[in-house]
């Protein structure tokens, strides 16, 4: 039989649940208030009463006879009889041997207050009424400011915890502290991305599935649950997972793997939890996790602590995070890392990051879109040729190559001038590599032309070896921590070295020091980063390259991806002493070669070291003419300045002279011809 109430019960709008009002757990707080007041009771029963105790009858009834009481009274109290020292100073036996208007007291039982009354009148001793401080008061008066001090705090964070929801202060420790861009505050596209293409194309699919993700459903295919951005940093990570949600018109929520971590333990889980949980609800949407290494790394390893480390509780959280995603929850989890080989697999594996993409450092036509867009928001000269820029950058990223053109345009501004020139870009880039010019720093001669002779030893080696970086230009000027430099410009990008351009390279690094040894019949500290860098090519070549004929196709250098706290050779003492001996056999070859490059071509090392004295600055064709022999013709830096000054002492002695004729003539002086 149907309920006759059903037909009502439908027509009629369910009534919503009224709203519960958030809980608030006072567990905490109530063991800390039962301790509080056990703490306070014990202080109350043991230290009830101040003052010394007399413990004999006969000693308390002889100090009230010899009348050193004060005024001779006494007061009863529920269990014991209090007496105040008096201040007898004419007591001449010094009989009294307590300190005067301290407090004495003698313990009785309460109730039992007959047969001392008598002997205290005997005495002459007169008490008062008994004092009605009963347990209560004594607490009271003992306690009460502390009580009040905690009920305040107690009434506080009971506030805040109605204020705050759920959890309220404690409980927002674990509320996630990612920041929401919506779709109408992200203005981020493909068209502020540039120098990556591969990167674009292979997440273009993502932006697909996020505007239109029938299209896929309808074959059974599962896009990616997550996309791992692995690169070197400055390559534009973060922008292009912006991008993806700015392409697709989705929220796109963003928090750094740090902030996961807290000082209270199970913090991270709790904010991993409610991250995806605000994610699930403003579907679709991207959650862009970035720097997920600092929670993501291998479990078990290192000095990690095991299964309960904070960390290792985080990693947890977001496994099995994103393994409840549903085929219908359109949320896409990126994260980016410059650390992908450190990440637990169980991160990495088909379901969770199912792919990773490579976002690597940009090639010469990269790097020349990359300012092309930068460039747009400075005033560049028409003369400006970016495509040269990006040929003399590589290994630059793309953030190197922002604060170029911002370094560029602070330059010209600082110059007062009214477009950004290609000398500024130049400047700007050897700013970022090598540091800034210090042109006031004031140089020994002899340091001068050590300097000169060494930068001209790494040039000529260079000019005259073929499998070397073609050269940019060379100054004497001090840069960074460097006295001087020489700037190379490569023609293409490398993305592995071949033996020629090694033993090249290792080659110009040696002419420093030995053109400066033979002028200078010395050497200095200025070839120490030469020496590092010669020394990291002869390893490289001999561990990790297979370079060396002794030692064949085998790499030595130990896995950085090994789980071990201390250091361990793979191979014997013998093996390593052969390695050593390689090492210093190429870098020695190198510097033999190198010395005989500079004996014979001394006379072109004299010459270019005289044209940088005079010049502190050369550029490549300057360079190239001095090594045919040519000479160079345009204006030295002292005749700059002599020139100068020249010019100012005619105008300042004309000027004297108009001074001189004006004052004879207010004196009544006849004007000189002059």
């Amino acid at each position: 039989m149907a309920n006759p109430t059903s037909n009502h019960n439908k027509n009629q709008k369910p009534t919503p649940p009224a709203p519960q009002k958030p809980k608030f757990s006072r567990g905490l707080f109530s063991w800390m208030l039962i301790c509080f007041v056990l703490i306070m009771m014990y202080g109350m029963i043991n230290g009830a009463g101040g003052g010394k105790e007399i413990t004999s009858w006969n000693d308390f009834i002889n100090r009230a006879k010899s009348g050193q009481f004060e005024n001779d009274q006494v007061v009863l109290e529920n269990t014991r009889i209090v007496a105040t020292i008096g201040d007898h100073k004419g007591d001449p036996a010094g009989s009294i041997d307590i300190a005067a208007g301290t407090e004495i007291y003698f313990p009785i039982a309460s109730g039992d207050d007959d047969w001392y009354k008598d002997e205290l009148k005997a005495v002459g001793v007169d008490f008062g009424n008994k004092k009605d401080t009963g347990l209560f008061m004594t607490f009271l008066l003992s306690w009460g400011p502390m009580l009040f001090i905690l009920f305040l705090i107690f009434f506080f964070i009971s506030r805040s915890a109605r204020a705050g929801g759920a959890g309220g202060m404690i409980g927002s420790f674990g509320k996630s502290k990612h920041k929401v861009a919506s779709k109408d505050a992200n203005k981020v596209t493909f068209d502020d991305v540039a120098g990556v293409e591969e990167a674009k194309a292979e997440v273009h699919e993502i932006i697909e599935f996020l505007k239109n993700p029938k299209k896929f459903a309808r074959l059974g295919g599962r896009i990616p649950r997550g996309i791992l951005l692995c690169g070197s940093p400055g390559c534009g990570k973060t922008l292009l997972a912006k991008a993806i949600a700015g392409e697709a018109d989705v929220p796109f929520f963003t928090i750094s793997g740090s902030d996961f971590v807290e000082m209270f333990v199970g913090v991270g889980a709790s904010r991993v939890r409610d991250l995806f949980k605000q994610a699930k609800e403003a579907s679709p949407c991207i959650i862009f996790l970035d720097e997920i290494d600092a929670v993501g790394r291998k479990r078990g390893s290192g000095f990690s602590s095991g299964g309960h480390d904070e960390r290792e509780q985080t990693l947890n959280a977001i496994l099995v995070e994103m393994d409840g995603f549903e085929l219908s929850d359109q949320v896409i989890v990126m994260a980016a890392t410059n650390r992908a080989d450190v990440l637990d697999p169980a991160l990495t594996r088909p379901g969770r990051f199912d792919r990773q993409v490579n976002v690597p450092l940009p090639d010469v036509e990269g790097r020349k879109a990359i300012l092309a867009v930068h460039a747009k928001k400075v005033k560049l000269a028409p003369s400006v040729d970016l495509a040269r820029v990006a040929r003399g950058t590589p290994m630059f990223s793309g953030a190197d190559l922002e604060a170029l053109i911002n370094e560029a345009a602070i330059i010209a501004t600082l110059a007062d001038k009214d477009f950004v020139d290609q000398l500024d870009l130049d400047e700007a880039r050897d700013k970022i590599r090598w540091g800034r010019a210090n042109k006031s720093r004031k140089v020994q001669e002899l340091e001068r032309v050590a300097t000169a002779y060494h930068e001209a030893g790494h040039a000529v080696v260079q000019l005259l070896l073929p499998h070397a970086d073609p050269i940019h230009k060379v100054t004497i000027i001090p840069r960074g921590q460097s006295g001087g430099a020489t700037f190379s410009l490569p023609e293409k990008d490398r993305y592995f070295y071949n033996r020629k351009y090694l033993e090249a390279s290792m080659r110009v690094l040696c002419g420093g020091r030995i053109a400066e040894r033979r002028q200078t019949n010395d050497i200095s500290s200025g070839a120490s980063m030469d020496i590092q860098m010669a020394t990291s090519y002869a390893r490289h070549m001999v561990l990790d390259w297979g370079m060396s004929d002794r030692l064949g196709f085998v790499q030595y250098s130990p896995d950085p991806n090994r789980d071990a706290i201390f250091a361990d050779r793979d191979y014997s003492p013998d093996t390593a002493r052969i390695i050593d001996e390689e090492v210093k056999r190429l870098i020695d070859a190198a510097f033999a070669e190198s010395e005989r490059i500079i004996d014979e071509n001394w006379d072109k090392v004299v010459a270019m070291s005289e044209a940088l004295l005079e010049y502190e600055t050369l550029q490549a064709d300057e360079l190239e003419a001095i090594m045919r022999g040519e000479k160079i013709l345009r204006a030295t830096v002292s005749g700059l300045l002599d020139q100068e000054a020249n010019d100012s002492v005619p105008s300042q002695a004309i000027k004297q002279t108009e001074n001189e004729d004006a004052g004879d003539t207010e004196n009544g002086g006849v004007p000189s011809p002059a």
